[in-house]
């Protein structure tokens, strides 16, 4: 699951283009399916969204969650590919862009009526 914070008047506006952006990532780097797309954004008000000096209104953040298993290199592609298609395809400067990626174990993660450790059938690998 991925959630994206951001200033609404700039956020709500690119929602579309930029899940589109950061599930290609997914996609190519993690080999998530399509249908695997779990985005939730989160549009702020000035006010409530504090960043740090230095950057523009299209300050953006980008947490990752997903189960233990995949490598520091996969990690680090992920987030290389992340910064470089938001720049090229959306040009936000990375800059501009935070993301964190949050791992748990599968069995702290609950889909289906299941846990994730109990899941036999993911189209996706998850030790990559």
């Amino acid at each position: 699951m991925i959630v994206v914070y951001g200033i609404k008047e700039n956020l709500n506006p690119i929602k579309s283009k930029l899940s589109d952006v950061i599930h290609a990532s997914m996609s190519e780097v993690l080999g998530l399916p399509e249908d695997k797309r779990a985005h939730r954004f989160l549009p702020m008000e000035k006010e409530d969204f504090f960043y740090p000096s230095g950057r523009t209104d299209a300050y953006t953040v980008i947490e990752i969650n997903m189960m233990v298993g995949r490598k520091k290199e996969t990690q680090k592609s992920l987030i290389k590919s992340i910064f470089s298609k938001i720049e090229n395809e959306l040009s936000i400067s990375p800059i501009d862009i935070e993301i964190t990626i949050k791992e748990q174990e599968p069995y702290q993660w609950g889909f289906r009526g299941i846990t994730g450790d109990e899941a036999s059938d993911l189209k996706y690998k998850i030790k990559v």
